[in-house]
């Protein structure tokens, strides 16, 4: 007898950018279908295939396939993901992607999926829709940030080509909801004005995400209604979409790999010498690089708060090693409390570390959630683009964070700022400290319910079933 459609399961393909803070939730997306029975045919990089198979945790049902990437001219010849190239090479790295164009519609036409999800490869839904398949564009960022930057409002398709000013980008587009706490400061614009910016072959990032939203199928977002619900009505509104929601996509402790539960011994037992709740923990992401003047205030920051501390950052642009960085003498003066590591750490065990009690980031999506479900004060340095609005989403929608203070004119923090923030968050019982922390644990234990991460999949598995037209 054949299986009732309500029950049949359904073939999804994801194909995200090429940066790691994209290809990971692709995969959170893809083990959290795979538990519920659907195959998944994941596309990336070749070598990009071996830094994510642990994380896959339904081999059976997740296929990892592997795209050729076509070298371009001023690339590294190596180069896969963002991590491997600095910023101005990004619009090249982007032209990789554009070039794996016929190489996926092969693969669509040989694996004849269901659905698939996508975000910058903006020519994906024409081609899928002449293969009869449904597109989605999944986005890696805030539903907040993708309504304030990428609304077709911005720039209407009369307005023709337009660099946008500081004072335009400043002002919420048009219908932006009311309740809206956000308000951007000159220096967050910086960033996003680039792209605006023709990237070399007559069209723009803005025109990209906006085809990419517009041309899809639905929209999809991973977060709640409860977080983000009027920024999500906007984009399908503005876009005449429907919006999915998976809820926050958070791993349960029960389902995390054995083997990535526990601490590594050198940095369980470098926090294990200080009392519980006292130190800091701060991690930029896996791209942030800063200016060498920056760093040395930030590290200086927090030598200054004489708590003991953990940064994990690259090295600062100038600097070949972490340690050729570091203001003089700080290594001696913050030796046994403090430690400045250039490597790769475990950010999630580390968060969940008793001794560790404050998290500095900046408020990436992933380090967002991260931070949420955490047990940590939150600081917040922000340093580009859709960080900015996370930023502001955590400190004054949610209000569970504060900001390090910065310098209008051009975004500069000094160490006394840093200082100040972390203090706030981890001295005494000041008003602002119960407010944050209070606010926090009520976060925390909504979005930590397996209840209510268990119901937002299945009608998110119930939306993709409505929107292949099966009956459930």
């Amino acid at each position: 007898m054949m299986a009732s459609p309500s029950r049949r399961i359904f073939h999804v393909t994801m194909y995200p950018w090429f940066a790691i803070g994209h290809i990971t939730p692709y995969l959170h997306l893809s083990n959290q279908l795979a538990e519920k029975g659907h195959r998944v045919s994941f596309f990336l990089p070749p070598k990009t295939k071996s830094k994510l198979e642990h994380l896959n945790r339904y081999p059976h049902l997740i296929r990892f396939i592997t795209i050729p990437i076509a070298r371009v001219d001023g690339l590294p010849p190596t180069a896969e993901t963002t991590a491997d190239v600095s910023s101005p090479m990004v619009p090249l790295l982007m032209t990789t992607l554009d070039l794996t164009k016929d190489h996926v519609e092969a693969f669509l036409l040989d694996l004849k999926p269901d659905l698939v999800f996508y975000d910058l490869a903006y020519w994906l839904p024409a081609l899928a829709r002449h293969l009869g398949i449904k597109s989605i564009h999944y986005s890696v960022v805030s539903s907040a940030a993708s309504s304030y930057l990428a609304s077709p409002a911005r720039m209407p398709p009369s307005a023709g080509v337009k660099q946008l000013t500081q004072e335009e980008l400043m002002q919420p587009p048009m219908g932006y909801p009311s309740s809206s706490p956000f308000q951007i400061r000159r220096y967050e614009t910086r960033d996003a004005l680039l792209a605006f910016q023709d990237r070399g072959d007559g069209l723009t990032f803005y025109d990209m995400l906006t085809t990419s939203f517009g041309d899809s199928d639905a929209i999809c977002f991973r977060t709640c209604r409860e977080i983000e619900g009027p920024y999500c009505d906007y984009m399908a509104t503005q876009y005449g979409k429907p919006v999915l929601l998976t809820g926050p996509l958070i791993l349960p402790a029960h389902h995390q790999q054995p083997n990535t539960r526990l601490l590594d011994e050198p940095w369980s037992k470098w926090l294990g010498n200080f009392k519980e709740g006292s130190v800091v923990y701060c991690a930029f992401g896996s791209e942030c690089i800063l200016q060498k003047d920056q760093f040395q205030e930030l590290v200086l920051g927090f030598e200054l708060t004489g708590l003991p501390f953990l940064v994990a950052l690259k090295p600062p642009h100038g600097a070949s090693t972490i340690e050729e960085a570091l203001p003089d003498g700080f290594k001696e003066r913050v030796q046994g409390r403090g430690v400045v590591h250039g490597g790769w750490v475990p950010q999630t065990q580390i968060l969940s570390h008793p001794s560790v009690g404050c998290f500095v980031s900046h408020c990436g999506y992933g380090s967002m959630w991260e931070s949420l479900v955490s047990s940590c004060q939150i600081v917040l340095i922000p340093n580009y683009g859709d960080q900015f609005m996370h930023t502001q989403l955590l400190t004054r929608s949610l209000k569970v964070a504060v900001e390090v203070e910065r310098r209008e004119e051009d975004g500069w923090f000094s160490r006394e700022s840093v200082c100040k923030a972390i203090r706030l968050v981890m001295d005494g019982e000041n008003q602002i400290r119960k407010e944050v922390k209070a606010n926090h644990v009520k976060w925390r234990d909504f979005l930590l319910d397996e209840n209510m991460q268990s119901s937002y999949i299945d009608a998110f598995i119930h939306d993709l079933r409505v929107l292949l037209g099966w009956r459930d």
